[in-house]
């Protein structure tokens, strides 16, 4: 299973991603890290990404999650803002999960004001909510709460992947008390 951190700019995509590819004992894959210089550029500078900036980078993010499908498990932050983005990574990996990380333009603003060493600014905020499409009861998606401790919200995710499915890992993940199946 590929489980797929989703929201907008300071929802707390990476920090959920990396508590719960711990606590699974899962690769996680930051998915900023796979954005194009180009695109980390046009963000520091203020200018939303279009549909064509993103397609390379959700291109990138299709391919690890492929390779992750195909070995075992997976964890990745990325902001799958669209539908057709989310359709697009779900066809790399039929088994995803999408944890949606959802809450109030003011909390994710003040995250955004205190955020430092990220390229993209706060200012960029609105952008991002405009061009969210929410996920639609069609898709396999849990939403959580921003607002609750990362510790609750990597519970919430747990809770989610155990209830989508086994996974096919093959050594224990690390959440206490529960044991995969091999």
């Amino acid at each position: 299973m590929i489980v797929v951190v989703m929201g907008v700019s300071g929802s707390g995509k990476s920090t959920l991603g990396k508590a719960l590819a711990d606590r699974l004992g899962w690769p996680f894959l930051e998915g900023d890290d796979l954005h194009p210089a180009s695109n980390r550029a046009k963000m520091a500078a203020g200018r939303p990404l279009d549909d064509a900036d993103r397609r390379p980078w959700l291109d990138a993010i299709a391919a690890w999650m492929g390779r992750r499908a195909a070995e075992g498990d997976g964890v990745v932050a990325c902001s799958a803002l669209k539908r057709a983005y989310r359709d697009r990574l779900a066809a790399a990996a039929p088994e995803v999960l999408f944890v949606w990380l959802d809450g109030p333009r003011e909390v994710l603003a003040d995250r955004l004001h205190r955020r430092t060493g990220h390229f993209a600014p706060a200012s960029l905020l609105d952008s991002q909510l405009q061009t969210l499409e929410p996920p639609g009861p069609d898709e396999r998606v849990v939403r959580i709460g921003l607002e609750a401790p990362v510790a609750e919200q990597a519970d919430a995710a747990v809770q989610a992947v155990r209830a989508a499915g086994t996974p096919r890992r093959t050594r224990p993940p690390a959440a206490p008390g529960w044991r995969g199946r091999p």
